[in-house]
Order: structure tokens, then C-alpha cells, then sequence
């Protein structure tokens, strides 16, 4: 596939997402910086996580209002494969290409640790090639990663299998105590009613390359490609 990585300043994470997909996974990539509009015939675009405008004023909000967000928009109304990762994920929640916000960590600090996710379901590319009984090891680092939806749109997205997976403990357990940042149901990404635009707080390519350690960052992207490919070839 040709991925198109979004490039914003204060994006931190777009040279890690490049490498994986490129060098691990042997996709092309191109690099779309953020003024520009020309998505250079891309079958799927990467929102990468950072500080996009410092985070200034809420985190994602300047970023939406970008020249390649109104294509990035139309790419997704039309089908194609849109994935934000940590700021990625709060740009598409500013965008409205996913419902909810993220807000606050509730200890109002920034978390910079390795979670667990179990998959709260394999409905969607992302999750279709995962065990649910298998948790899995993913770093996150965020201050505000907090998903937040009104009580009708977390049923929905239940009812859907819109959500992508929860944050749990090392036996794959789903508590609070589990949850490190308040996310409402320990949510740890979504998806849209589409299944073509997900979201997640934790960084998969940060866990995908074997010289770290740990590669289960990337069950979660070749499930996403391999299953994407699938259906639409």
C-alpha cells in the first residue's frame, strides 16, 4: 500500500510511523506536510502522534484547521483509510471524522508508560486478527487522552463494535485501576461508523521493531493493513 504520513509542526512521532511502516512492514510512504493539499495519490493516510502548534488551546484543535485537513476529510468521507494515533486520534476527534473528545488525564500529568489493551472486539481491520484474550503491551504518552463521548454516543458505539480496544491490566482484566488516564469504559481507541477512520491513544509503532523488545504494536498495524487489503482488493 502508499501511505501519506501528515506532518504538522510539533509532530514527534512521524519519522517512528515512517520507518515501521517503510522499513518493518515494506510499504511506501510519502510525507504530506501540513500546508500542502496534494495527498500524492495515497491509499491510506497516517495522522502521527506529537504536539501539533504546541498543543496550544486544546490538543488537535489548531491542527484541524490545516490546508490538508479539508482533504484528509474527503479522503475519508469517500472511504479511504484514516488512522490518528495520540495527537493523530485527538485530530479526528476535533475534525469530527470520530466522535468524542479526548480531555485531561485525570491526574493532570502527562503518562509516559507501557499499558495493556485487550481488543473489545474484532469487528474492524484493526482488531480482526486479535486475540481478545491476549493482552497486549503498548506505550503511551499523553496529557490528555481521556475519552470522553455523552452517555448516547458510548452506547452507540458499543452497540457498533466501534470501540477498538480498552485498556486493561496484564491478564487482560478491565478496571479502573487498569485505566491511566480516566478514559470513560477504559477506552483506548475508536473507530467511525464506517470502519474506514480509527483513533487510538497508545502507539503501536512505538512496539514493532524487535530491537525494542517488544513487536506487539505490530499485530495491531498488520492486522489494520493485512485486513484493509483484503476487503478492498
Amino acid at each position: 500500500m502508499k501511505f501519506g504520513v501528515v506532518i504538522f509542526p510539533g509532530s514527534n512521532c512521524d519519522q517512528d510511523m515512517i520507518y515501521v511502516l517503510r522499513d518493518i512492514l515494506g510499504h511506501q510512504v510519502v510525507e504530506l506536510w501540513h500546508k500542502n493539499t496534494d495527498l500524492q495519490g495515497v491509499e491510506a493516510i497516517m495522522l502521527p502522534g506529537g504536539f501539533s502548534y504546541g498543543d496550544y488551546l486544546r490538543s488537535g484543535a489548531l491542527a484541524n484547521h490545516s490546508p490538508i485537513m479539508a482533504e484528509v476529510v474527503k479522503f475519508a468521507n469517500k472511504g479511504g483509510l484514516v488512522v490518528g494515533i495520540c495527537n493523530g486520534f485527538q485530530i479526528l476527534c476535533e475534525s469530527g471524522l470520530l466522535p468524542g473528545a479526548l480531555l485531561h488525564n485525570n491526574s493532570h500529568k502527562f503518562i509516559c508508560k507501557n499499558v495493556y489493551l485487550v481488543p473489545d472486539n474484532n469487528k474492524s481491520c484493526i482488531n480482526a486478527d486479535l486475540q481478545k484474550d491476549k493482552p497486549l503491551l503498548i506505550p503511551i504518552a499523553h496529557g490528555e487522552g481521556r475519552y470522553y463521548a455523552d452517555d448516547d454516543t458510548i452506547a452507540e458505539l458499543r452497540s457498533n463494535k466501534q470501540i477498538l480496544f480498552r485498556y486493561c491490566d496484564a491478564n487482560g482484566d478491565i478496571s479502573s485501576e487498569s485505566n491511566p488516564n480516566g478514559s470513560m469504559e477504559n477506552i483506548a481507541g475508536v473507530c467511525n461508523a464506517k470502519f474506514n477512520v480509527y483513533g487510538m491513544m497508545p502507539h503501536p509503532e512505538r512496539a514493532s521493531d524487535e530491537e525494542l523488545g517488544n513487536t506487539d504494536g505490530k499485530l495491531i498495524l498488520e492486522s489494520l493493513i493485512n485486513n484493509w487489503i483484503k476487503k478492498h482488493n
